[in-house]
């Protein structure tokens, strides 16, 4: 659906966009670019299919890839593991083709939620209390991986340590439900992370670009309220309802919105992000900023909320997503 949106955005008397689909098990393939086919259509997400025309991207920089051509810039528009992970990046870097957002380090730590959130308490930021249950912490030892679980206070959020989209998360206001959250998480990744509720919390998001100069600039914020029955900003009230409020600008005073902006950009700095970033935070009632997680290639939909801040801040879609291929041509490959 992003990759839709981008499509259409994409000024073609500049650019000449090359759609590139990857199926569930992996197959990359040509698309035709038809945006109108990325889009869900009577509640059905679309998917890519296998075709006729199979890429296969050179690891080997003096090489050009079969079927593609001359590819200046890529746009990775995915989310979650393979494609937000560093993964995708670092084959871009071997293949030598500059690619819009974070490069592989950034990139492999924004998906980590334990990771990121050392790194923004490292960097003075302040972060709510979690825990982290591996794989092998589970299959040894689930009682004292549910104690220090529970540790943490009820409520909480379990989540998959690295997956995007809201997949696998689950609210849970008791111990009871604990160990089934937890089972619910680990279909997505073995790893897991168990995060306190903030109480009476308002979820304010900030979008963060890079300037020509290269340095971070935060965008306007926004805040979701969330309704229709959800407990959280789930996969559904994302994608596939419209009973959240996505309210762009936030209804803050000037003061906490500056302190909110200039967190952003600290976060933005601590992770070495490059290009973009939606850096998520939670304000509760004394007007704390307590920072959740940072996305570095957030959704670019119609209803996303990254380019609707960025548009509250007087920069167009389509101009936003110039800007980012541009930038993407700026910084190139290679360490920087």
């Amino acid at each position: 659906m992003s990759a839709g949106s981008i499509l259409s955005a994409l000024d073609q008397r500049f650019f000449d966009p090359v759609a590139i689909g990857i199926t569930r098990d992996g197959g990359w393939f040509l698309q035709d670019g038809n945006p109108d086919l990325l889009r869900i259509i009577a509640g059905v997400v679309p998917e890519v299919e296998p075709g006729d025309r199979p890429v296969v991207l050179s690891a080997d920089p003096t090489v050009r890839s079969p079927g593609l051509g001359d590819i200046d810039v890529v746009f990775p528009v995915l989310h979650g593991p393979w494609g937000e992970d560093g993964t995708i990046q670092g084959l871009l870097e071997m293949s030598g083709i500059p690619y819009v957002g974070s490069g592989v380090m950034a990139s492999a730590v924004a998906m980590d939620k334990a990771t990121m959130k050392a790194l923004f308490a490292s960097a003075g930021l302040e972060v709510g209390p979690f825990a982290v249950i591996t794989d092998r912490q589970w299959r040894s030892d689930r009682v004292a991986a549910m104690a220090r679980a529970s540790a943490v206070g009820f409520p909480v959020f379990v989540k998959p340590a690295r997956a995007g989209s809201s997949q696998g998360i689950s609210k849970v206001h008791s111990v009871e439900g604990l160990e089934s959250a937890i089972e619910t998480a680990r279909a997505h990744d073995p790893r897991v992370i168990v995060e306190a509720g903030v109480e009476g919390a308002r979820e304010i998001e900030c979008g963060v670009i890079q300037d020509e100069s290269g340095v971070p600039r935060a965008s306007r914020c926004a805040e979701i309220i969330i309704g229709g029955g959800h407990e959280f900003y789930d996969f559904d009230a994302k994608y596939l309802d419209d009973s959240t409020t996505l309210v762009v600008p936030a209804e803050l005073d000037d003061a906490l919105e500056a302190e909110v902006r200039r967190q952003a950009c600290l976060a933005f700095e601590a992770l070495g992000c490059e290009g973009l970033a939606r850096v998520d935070f939670f304000t509760d009632p004394t007007g704390a900023v307590i920072i959740n997680e940072v996305n570095t290639m957030p959704g670019f939909t119609p209803i996303s909320m990254f380019p609707r801040m960025w548009g509250a801040s007087g920069l167009a879609f389509a101009d936003l997503v110039s800007h980012l291929v541009r930038d993407a041509q700026r910084r190139g490959t290679g360490l920087r």
